[in-house]
């Protein structure tokens, strides 16, 4: 083996290795800036223009999950949202969709695939608060679970498996 390929092999790890740390430290989930009890003023239309306030869901535990319909990663968890929501709303759990996206789109969505739980149309409003509630990069799905206190115990970024949802469900401590 040749000196330069000795030399570059240690500067290539290095290399991939620092810019891991630069993309978990830059778009890792964060300690959110704005408080749960910020959200729970706040309301959001539903797809047939409805204003729906979150504070409907305080008390409970709540799947708030950022997504939009041109999102291939938000389509895929959809189904998997649905049955966990059948199997935990007896507990006390519902799960919120809140689009990044218009309502024609979010519409026209909802018509080819349904799903079962409520969908609030946010738009730039709802990229904002994933923001601040969090997700620095922006980058859909992003996914919380709130306690029936208010406190955040999961902030995912990226698709969220069914299991690991599920097994935090199962944890927090529902009637």
């Amino acid at each position: 083996m040749n000196r330069a390929l000795l030399l570059a092999i240690p500067l290539a790890l290095a290399a991939l290795a620092a810019g891991i740390w630069l993309a978990q430290s830059r778009y890792a989930p964060q300690t959110p800036t704005a408080s749960t009890a910020a959200l729970w003023q706040l309301a959001f239309p539903d797809d047939r223009g409805r204003a729906q306030p979150l504070s409907q869901w305080r008390g409970k535990v709540l799947v708030l999950n950022f997504w939009a319909s041109w999102c291939a990663p938000c389509r895929e968890e959809m189904p998997d949202f649905v049955a966990l929501r059948a199997q935990f709303q007896p507990r006390g759990v519902e799960f919120v969709g809140l689009a990044i996206d218009n309502p024609a789109n979010v519409t026209q969505f909802l018509r080819a695939h349904p799903v079962t739980y409520p969908i609030l149309i946010g738009e730039g409003v709802a990229h904002d608060l994933a923001r601040q509630l969090g997700n620095p990069s922006g980058a859909l799905p992003y996914t919380l679970v709130i306690d029936r206190e208010g406190e955040i115990v999961l902030k995912h970024l990226g698709r969220l498996p069914r299991a690991e949802l599920e097994a935090v469900l199962n944890k927090i401590d529902a009637p």
